[in-house]
C-alpha cells in the first residue's frame, strides 16, 4: 500500500477538484449495494422492469428511492478524505460528480459537508464516462478541472481534465493518465481482495462440519472406508455450502455490519472486496456444494441446510426465538447429513442430545450479541433486556443435554461395546463442566460471537476435548474397572 502525496502546484491547486463516488470516495459501489438491499426485501424484480423499460438512469433512480444507502456508514477512503479536507481548508473548490443517482450523491455530500456542488445521474441521463466528461467540460472548459477517479470508465473524463487524482487505479489506467496530464495525488491503499474473500468464507467455521463424523463414530464404524469416504464428501459439501451463505449473509447485512464495533471490518462492509466478487464466489461455492452433496448421498440434508440458511439470512434471523431454533436445526442437519453419507443413521439418543446442545450454543451466540447492548440490535428481534431470559433458556438447555448424555452413556454401557464401560461416566461431568464454562465466559464478556470459534481458541476446551477422547479410547481398550465384561 502506498500514497504519493505532495502539495499540488499552484496552477493545479487553482483547478476545481472533481471527485467520483463509487470506487473512489468510497470503497464500494452504491448501486450494487442497493440491488442487494432490494433482493433482501424481495423488491428486485420491479426495479429490473424499470431498467428494461426506461434505461439505466431511471433504474438507478428507482433503486436509490427504494433502498437508499446509509451515508454515515459507507466505507469512505480515509486517505482521500483527509486530502479533500486539507484542500477544502485551503479554499479549493470541491465538486462531487458521480454516475450514482442524485439522491445518493446528495446524501453523501450532506454527510461529509465538503462539496460546493454535486453532479449526478438524474433519472434521464446516466452521468458516466463520456456523459460525465461532457458535463464537466461544459461547466469548467477543457482542462479546467482536476478529476479524482479509479476506473477505466474515468479515462474519458481524464482526457478532458487538467490534472488527476488516481485512487487505486489499475496500472494500465494509471499509465495512460500519467502520459497525458499531471497527477497531483496517487492513492494505492486497496488491500488484496483474495485474502479478504477467503476470510469472508469463514474457513475457521468449517470445524462445525466435523459433526458429520459423529454418527460414524457413535456407530463404532471406525474401519469402514466407504463410510469415511461418504462422510468426507459430506464434510466438504457442507463447507462449500456454508461458506457460500456466509458470503451472501454478509452482503445482506452490510449496514448492520458497518454499525457493529467488530463486524465493520468484514470484507464487504469495509469495501475490501466488491459485491460482485462476493456474488460470483458464492454462486460458485453453491454449485460445488451441490456436486459434492450429490456425490456423498446427503443431497436432501444439504438442500434443506441451504434452504433454511437462505430463509434465515433473508428473514428468520429477525424473528426472536425462531432464529436460535433455526441455528440449532442447522447444526442438527450436519448430523443427519453425516449419517446419510456414511450409512450410519442418527440414533434417537444422539438426536435428543444434539437438539438440546445446539440450542444452548445458539443461545450463547445470541446472548453474547445482546450483552452490553443498550438498544435493539439491527436485524434482530430482541431488545437489550432479553439477554437475561435467553441466558436462562440456554443454561437449562445445557443441563438437559447432559441428562440425555447420561442416559445415552447408560445405554452404551449396557450394549457390550466397551471393555470398561464405567469409564464412560467420566464424559458426563466433563461435558457439563465445559458447558457451564461457556456460559460463565459469556456472562463475564469473554465469549466470541460464535461459541465454536471460542472453544477452538480456548486451551481449557482443548484439554476437556482431549480428556473426552482419552476416556472413550480407554473405555474401548482397557478392561480393568469394576463392571468390565470378562
Amino acid at each position: 500500500m502506498s500514497t504519493q502525496l505532495a502539495p499540488p502546484a499552484a496552477a493545479i491547486a487553482a483547478l476545481p477538484l472533481v471527485v467520483d463516488l463509487d470506487g473512489t470516495l468510497i470503497r464500494g459501489d452504491t448501486l450494487a449495494e442497493g440491488l442487494v438491499a432490494l433482493l433482501r426485501g424481495a423488491r428486485l424484480v420491479p426495479a429490473l422492469l424499470v431498467l428494461l423499460r426506461h434505461g439505466r438512469a431511471a433504474f438507478k433512480r428507482r433503486v436509490a428511492a427504494t433502498a437508499p444507502p446509509a451515508a454515515a456508514l459507507l466505507p469512505y477512503n480515509d486517505t482521500l478524505l483527509a486530502y479533500l479536507r486539507a484542500q477544502k481548508d485551503a479554499g479549493r473548490q470541491l465538486v462531487l460528480a458521480t454516475a450514482a443517482d442524485r439522491a445518493v450523491a446528495d446524501s453523501v455530500a450532506a454527510e461529509l459537508g465538503l462539496f460546493d456542488d454535486v453532479l449526478a445521474s438524474d433519472g434521464e441521463t446516466n452521468l458516466k464516462g463520456a456523459a460525465k466528461a461532457r458535463a464537466l467540460t461544459e461547466r469548467f472548459g477543457p482542462g479546467g478541472f482536476a478529476y479524482a477517479g479509479d476506473s477505466r470508465a474515468d479515462l474519458a473524463v481524464w482526457d478532458q481534465a487538467g490534472a488527476a487524482v488516481l485512487v487505486n487505479a489499475a496500472p494500465d489506467v494509471a499509465a495512460r493518465v500519467r502520459a497525458r496530464i499531471p497527477v497531483e495525488l496517487a492513492v494505492a491503499d486497496r488491500a488484496p481482495a483474495v485474502p479478504a474473500l477467503w476470510r469472508a468464507m469463514r474457513p475457521h467455521q468449517w470445524v462445525k462440519n466435523l459433526l458429520v463424523l459423529v454418527p460414524l463414530l457413535t456407530a463404532h464404524a471406525y474401519g469402514d472406508p466407504l463410510a469415511w469416504r461418504g462422510a468426507a464428501l459430506a464434510f466438504w459439501a457442507f463447507c462449500a455450502t456454508a461458506s457460500a451463505f456466509y458470503l451472501f449473509n454478509d452482503l445482506l447485512d452490510l449496514d448492520a455490519d458497518r454499525a457493529h464495533r467488530r463486524k465493520r471490518a468484514r470484507a464487504f462492509a469495509s469495501g475490501a472486496a466488491s459485491v460482485g466478487a462476493g456474488v460470483a464466489l458464492g454462486a460458485g461455492l453453491l454449485v460445488l456444494g451441490a456436486v459434492l452433496a450429490l456425490a456423498s448421498g446427503a443431497g436432501v440434508e444439504i438442500a434443506l441446510y441451504a434452504a433454511i440458511t437462505l430463509a434465515y439470512s433473508v428473514r428468520l434471523k429477525e424473528l426472536p426465538l425462531v432464529d436460535v431454533f433455526c441455528l440449532a436445526t442447522l447444526y442438527t442437519l450436519r448430523l443427519f447429513g453425516g449419517g446419510e453419507a456414511s450409512g450410519h443413521l442418527v440414533s434417537l439418543w444422539l438426536l435428543g442430545f444434539s437438539s438440546f446442545l445446539f440450542l444452548s450454543l445458539a443461545l450463547v451466540k445470541r446472548v453474547e450479541e445482546l450483552r452490553g447492548a443498550s438498544t435493539a440490535l439491527a436485524r434482530r428481534g430482541y431488545m437489550a433486556g432479553d439477554a437475561v431470559i435467553l441466558q436462562n433458556f440456554g443454561c437449562a438447555s445445557s443441563f438437559a443435554a447432559c441428562i440425555v448424555l447420561a442416559l445415552f452413556v447408560q445405554n452404551e454401557a449396557q450394549a457390550g461395546n466397551y471393555a470398561s464401560p464405567t469409564l464412560l461416566w467420566g464424559i458426563v461431568p466433563l461435558f457439563l463442566f465445559w458447558q457451564c464454562r461457556l456460559w460463565l465466559s459469556t456472562a463475564r464478556g469473554y465469549m466470541h460471537d460464535d461459541p465454536i470459534v471460542y472453544a477452538a481458541r480456548d486451551w481449557v476446551s482443548w484439554v476437556v476435548g482431549a480428556l473426552l477422547v482419552a476416556l472413550v479410547v480407554l473405555a474401548h481398550a482397557v478392561a480393568w474397572l469394576p463392571g468390565a465384561p470378562g
